[in-house]
């Protein structure tokens, strides 16, 4: 109780020193001498200071201290510095010391499940970049720490996508496996960072975009859907270097490269000849006049042996580029003799 008195009640002779000096106590703020304290109130509180750089590159060198407690210390003053220890701690990850790397990833990760959004964004970009460095452990470490996080973020990046204007439906691919189909096409009105959304879903086995435009980043984002078993890219522009870095990094997947003309027909995949089972109203082929039943012999005097080269020579071309088909059709009276001719078509484009 003595000790607790201490504490709340000033000594007297720092009282008549206050007097003496005529120091204004604040009327918020009642002393009584020798009775406690009996009223106070706290000021305002003050906005903490942004540390320092140098202290940041200290509290990371101590990540690799010796004592527990220095590292325990340093890792929770690099989490409350925030934005400004991302940087530093990237670059100390490339350090090589596992230590440190370990507990940079670890800080990453409790930035990212905090409240403050921006600061979570800028948290996963880093640890994205982190995923895609030549580091495997580092890599690893990240990629782990974004998988669990995304794990709990699946519905709210549906909704968000979904009000962006994807189209997400379940069902089955021909490998028979069932999951999560998004295709991103006209209605879509995100950006290219909202495209991250789609790391955070779960079972997408297949995701086409048609006609979005997609930069570098943006396919290094579409590199995080290990388990994606279709990916269309019709129309997006992507650069070649690009795809064939994507390509590296999804090698289970089949990735359905396309420049942006489109036909609007159907066919058996791999069974020749090149059949037509379905034409798409207001398509391209529907203005030609192509039918149900056509047979494709050329595209612009190449061989078409099957439906999947006529996919292959068709999305070799853009939106708006002609060209011309030799087309066998069926002969009116049974038996009869097929017709042969060509049409010129103008395509289309992916939406």
């Amino acid at each position: 109780m003595r000790a607790l008195k201490a504490c709340l009640v000033p000594r007297a002779g720092f009282v008549r020193q206050m007097l003496s000096a005529r120091l204004v106590i604040p009327a918020a703020v009642v002393i009584v001498v020798g009775g406690g304290l009996a009223a106070a109130e706290e000021p305002a509180t003050q906005p903490e200071a942004q540390p320092h750089s140098a202290q940041i590159s200290g509290w990371i060198e101590q990540l690799a201290a010796e004592q527990f407690a220095q590292r325990e210390a340093a890792t929770r003053s690099l989490a409350a510095a925030g934005r400004a220890a991302i940087a530093p701690l990237q670059e100390a990850i490339g350090r090589g010391d596992l230590e440190v790397s370990s507990r940079a990833v670890e800080i990453m990760r409790e930035m990212l499940a905090g409240e403050d959004t921006d600061l979570a964004a800028v948290a996963e970009r880093a640890l994205e970049s982190l995923a895609e460095g030549p580091d495997a452990a580092v890599a690893g470490m990240s990629e782990a720490t974004l998988d669990f996080h995304t794990l709990g973020l699946a519905e709210a990046a549906r909704e968000k996508l979904e009000l962006l204007g994807a189209i997400i439906t379940e069902g089955f691919l021909p490998s028979g496996q069932r999951g999560m189909h998004v295709l991103l096409n006209a209605t879509w009105t995100g950006k290219s960072e909202d495209l991250r959304l789609l790391a955070r879903l779960r079972r997408v086995s297949q995701v086409g975009l048609h006609g979005v435009p997609l930069d570098d980043a943006s396919l290094a984002v579409l590199g995080r859907l290990r388990g994606l078993e279709q990916l269309q890219l019709y129309g997006t522009g992507a650069s070649d270097v690009a795809l064939t870095a994507l390509a590296e990094k999804l090698p289970n997947t089949k990735i359905d490269v396309r420049k942006g003309g489109k036909l609007g027909v159907a066919g058996q995949s791999v069974i020749g000849p090149c059949v037509i089972t379905h034409v798409q109203d207001g398509s391209a082929a529907a203005q030609a006049g192509i039918q149900i039943g056509d047979i494709v012999l050329r595209i612009d005097g190449e061989p078409v042996a099957n439906f999947e080269s006529l996919t292959d020579l068709v999305g070799r071309r853009g939106p708006h580029e002609k060209i011309e088909l030799d087309i066998e059709r069926g002969g009116a009276i049974p038996g009869g003799e097929p017709q042969r001719f060509k049409r010129m078509v103008e395509l289309g484009g992916w939406e």
